[in-house]
């Protein structure tokens, strides 16, 4: 595949873009995408730090007298807003970074951004294994939250704007195949640290982060950065001369003056985040908003958080709980490569439908064993029982992993138009971390009041998403990231009816000097002189 001999052309509006598969382009995917490796391993790692006794006797020894003790209720032993804010204060950290991460993203670029997230990630691991007291830790985690904020605004634009319009989906997806690699590194770590005797396991846990945090920071130094990024800049030579160079071919014509001119009306557009509440991009931001709304309300994080947590609870056992959630880890990578294969074959909405009714089916059956059999005195899960609330986990986790979580972040990062795509992911990003900060803090209070129906709320949830997929949810797979609008918003039933004043007269009167030099006339038409 990296070996370039593969063609990926899209034919838009009439004109077919060459791009041969090559080898930078696969490279530079593989080497940004580990800023996924950084927020996966954070996820995992969280979960079964949380269910160690010796950080918890250090950190929130509250938490550890009830572990300790005999309590009324299994679900509760873990209800504590302390221990709910150190998993969750990174994710309010990124929320509030990703509003400079947008800035960044579009006036220093998609490389130096990365950079910053790696830089951001390296200190606040140090800070976090070096842990004298809570406040040393929770700022080490808000730094890394801003590492999280600045990551997830930069890499997902980097991998759709670099990859060929056939393979943007799969090459998109590494971002999320690096989370849940990094969240079965995380769960393997924590099971071999859980067993050091001495009280520093945890430490060596926290500090293994540095491995994927310093990849990203190498990464983000060896990379190009993205034509749709140089050229919005102004830097027109460099950006021909990366495209050529990525698409493997000296015709890039075409989708370089489709660049340019995408550039052209980015640059008309002084207020990006006001421009995003225009009549004209709503549907794009509906469609953002409500996917990472979703992602969340899957109950995902809920599970993957505090995984090691939850099989505790249902009586596992510490060792078995850390072994279990190693298992459900290794389905979410396998799944996820699942996801890389069929989405640009399947398309979007044939994987997310599917994988609503698997997820909805599973939570039942979870909702269901659990109601019945662990009450809040039992200490054991019979094992049948227990072998069942696994496979149902991962019969969930696996439908997640090809679905929502990778499409999450690919849909948002191709259907955003170049002059609101900074603004658009900011938003995209700030609204998943928002979210994820309000589940992450609450579902260990939701796990002690609700306790199986925990579950039941999710499912109703994930009944949600699917008619709002079944009937919102346009179908983008091998069409141009510069032709969403014209071959996907304007010809959806609903969408179609806010893209009335897309008007492009009285600020594109270039275009048909463009279509003009695509057949090989010229009339004059200098690209430089439209920036």
């Amino acid at each position: 595949m990296a070996g370039g001999g593969l063609s990926a052309s899209a034919p838009a509006a009439g004109v077919e873009f060459e791009a041969k598969i090559t080898p930078i382009v696969i490279i530079s995917c593989i080497m940004a995408a580990t800023g996924g490796l950084m927020f996966g391993y954070d996820v995992g790692v969280s979960g079964g730090v949380t269910a160690m006794p010796d950080f918890l006797e250090k950190f929130f020894p509250v938490v550890y007298r009830k572990t300790q003790e005999d309590l009324d209720s299994n679900y509760c032993k873990y209800d504590n807003q302390g221990l709910q804010l150190f998993t969750s204060s990174l994710y309010l950290a990124g929320l509030t970074a990703t509003f400079f991460a947008s800035y960044t993203t579009r006036v220093l670029g998609r490389r130096l951004t990365m950079l910053i997230a790696g830089i951001f990630f390296i200190v606040g691991v140090v800070l976090n294994a070096g842990a004298q007291d809570l406040a040393m830790l929770i700022i080490g985690r808000i730094l890394l939250g801003c590492g999280v904020g600045f990551a997830n605004q930069a890499v997902p634009l980097f991998l759709s704007e670099i990859a060929p319009t056939r393979i943007r989906g799969g090459l998109n997806i590494l971002f999320q195949l690096n989370v849940t690699i990094g969240i079965l590194f995380a769960n393997l770590v924590n099971y071999g640290t859980a067993k050091i005797k001495g009280g520093w396991g945890w430490r060596l846990s926290l500090g293994l982060a540095g491995i994927p945090a310093l990849l990203l920071t190498i990464g983000a130094l060896f990379v190009v950065d993205t034509p749709n990024s140089l050229i919005e800049r102004g830097r027109l030579e460099q950006g021909k001369a990366v495209l050529r160079k990525i698409r493997g071919t000296d015709n890039i014509e075409p989708e370089y003056l489709e660049l340019v001119e995408a550039s052209r009306i980015a640059k008309e557009v002084k207020h990006p985040f006001r421009n995003l509440l225009k009549r004209r991009n709503r549907p794009q931001l509906i469609i953002a908003v409500a996917l990472q709304i979703f992602q969340q309300f899957t109950g995902i994080n809920a599970i993957m958080f505090y995984a090691p947590v939850l099989f505790d609870t249902l009586g596992f056992g510490s060792d078995a709980s850390l072994y279990s959630t190693v298992i459900t880890g290794a389905v979410n990578v396998v799944s996820t490569m699942v996801s890389i294969y069929s989405v640009d074959k399947l398309g979007r909405r044939v994987l997310l439908l599917e994988a609503g009714i698997q997820m909805f089916l599973s939570q039942i059956v979870m909702a269901i064993i659990l109601g019945i059999k662990v009450t809040d005195n039992s200490n054991d899960l019979h094992s049948a029982y227990a072998i069942a609330v696994v496979i149902m986990i991962c019969t969930f986790i696996s439908a997640f992993a090809w679905s929502w979580g990778p499409l999450g972040w690919l849909i948002p990062s191709e259907t955003f138009p170049l002059e609101t795509r900074s603004a658009g992911q900011s938003v995209t990003v700030c609204v998943n971390l928002l979210f994820t900060f309000v589940i992450a803090q609450a579902f260990l209070s939701m796990l002690c009041h609700l306790k199986y129906g925990i579950f039941i709320f999710f499912s109703g949830w994930v009944l949600i998403m699917s008619f709002f997929v079944l009937f919102l949810l346009p179908e983008t797979k091998n069409i141009p990231i510069e032709e969403m609008t014209e071959r996907v918003w304007k010809r959806h039933w609903l969408w179609k009816r806010f893209m009335d004043d897309y008007d492009y007269e009285d600020v594109l009167p270039p275009i048909n000097d463009i279509e003009a030099k695509k057949n090989g006339h010229t009339n004059g038409f200098d690209p430089a002189s439209q920036l």
